[in-house]
């Protein structure tokens, strides 16, 4: 049986992502730094996007579908009457209009419309996957294909700033589901408007439960690196932040070794339907279970005792 390699560190990282890095380049850069066995990223941003990217390290990486499901909220930027290939600064230009016209109200008019639940069509430069490839890899290749309109959900959209002129910029504030694309959508409010329309700033400021006031950046991880591991771990959230929407339910010893043997227990004062968050009377978070219909509790995602593997690698030597 090969080694692991890694350490066998669990918590949730809410890293500030820079500007001109991939998502995988910053998590491979977390895991580095972490020298961590196992890692992934709960929703990418893209290169030229900032903020925050919640990165699970660990048995964390098993509850990273609360995080992608997540809403998130962006600040950005819109430069109206500029409409480019892809809906950036990234691609290249494809035509230019006088926006002289365009007023807060006219703004405002456009924003009201798009707040709720509404249908979007993903970019072409997206991730998603078109017969096994990826769009963005087809649209490099000058290829477009049809797209089917999505479901998605714009909780909060505001204006925030409005600089008006022959190249009019407007700076907005939204809260949305899962699955939106900001570039689309500056892509639409242009569209709504009469003109061309692409985003020249992105950011991040939550997902889920993460901020970015938490966010840490990673010259702060590299200082915290020398500092040395017991100061890089300081600035992880626990598993179970990543499911804090979920009901918490407190188990005994043996309740939760039947759990963890994969056998569903009851559980005084359980919830009657739904999924739960496991935890022992000391407060460690162990796992989710879901309520059956006769009232136990049965085990869904289990996380691994790994004090257990630690001690017998530290006996190894």
């Amino acid at each position: 049986m090969s080694k692991r390699k890694g350490r066998l560190i669990n918590g949730i990282l809410v890293l500030n992502k820079p500007i001109g890095i991939s998502s995988n380049s910053a998590l491979q850069e977390v895991k580095r730094l972490f020298f961590a066995a196992k890692a992934g990223h709960a929703g990418s941003l893209d290169p030229n996007a900032s903020g925050v990217l919640p990165i699970s390290l660990g048995e964390a990486t098993k509850f990273s579908q609360y995080l992608l499901n997540s809403d998130k909220t962006y600040e950005a930027t819109i430069v109206l009457g500029c409409s480019t290939t892809t809906g950036d600064t990234e691609g290249e230009i494809l035509r230019k209009e006088d926006t002289s016209h365009i007023t807060t109200d006219s703004i405002e008019k456009v924003l009201s419309k798009l707040r709720g639940d509404i249908q979007q069509i993903p970019p072409m430069y997206s991730a998603i996957k078109h017969k096994g490839r990826r769009l963005y890899q087809l649209a490099r290749e000058g290829k477009e294909v049809e797209r089917k309109p999505r479901s998605i959900k714009i909780i909060t959209l505001e204006q925030r700033r409005f600089r008006s002129g022959k190249r009019a910029e407007v700076d907005i504030f939204l809260i949305c589901s899962k699955g939106t694309y900001v570039r689309s959508l500056a892509e639409d409010i242009g569209s709504m408007l009469g003109i061309g329309a692409h985003v020249s700033n992105l950011r991040r400021l939550g997902a889920g439960p993460y901020l970015i006031e938490d966010s840490i950046c990673f010259n702060a991880l590299r200082e915290a690196r020398e500092e040395g591991f017991y100061k890089m771990d300081s600035l992880l959230q626990p598993m179970d932040t990543a499911l804090s929407i979920i009901p918490k339910l407190v188990v005994s010893d043996e309740g939760g070794y039947f759990l963890r043997q994969g056998q569903p227990v009851l559980v005084p004062n359980a919830p009657r339907n739904g999924m739960v968050r496991l935890a022992f009377k000391n407060d460690e978070f162990f796992g989710l279970g879901e309520v059956l219909e006769d009232g136990r509790i049965a085990p869904r995602k289990i996380v691994v005792d790994t004090s257990s593997i630690k001690a017998s690698a530290i006996l190894r030597g």
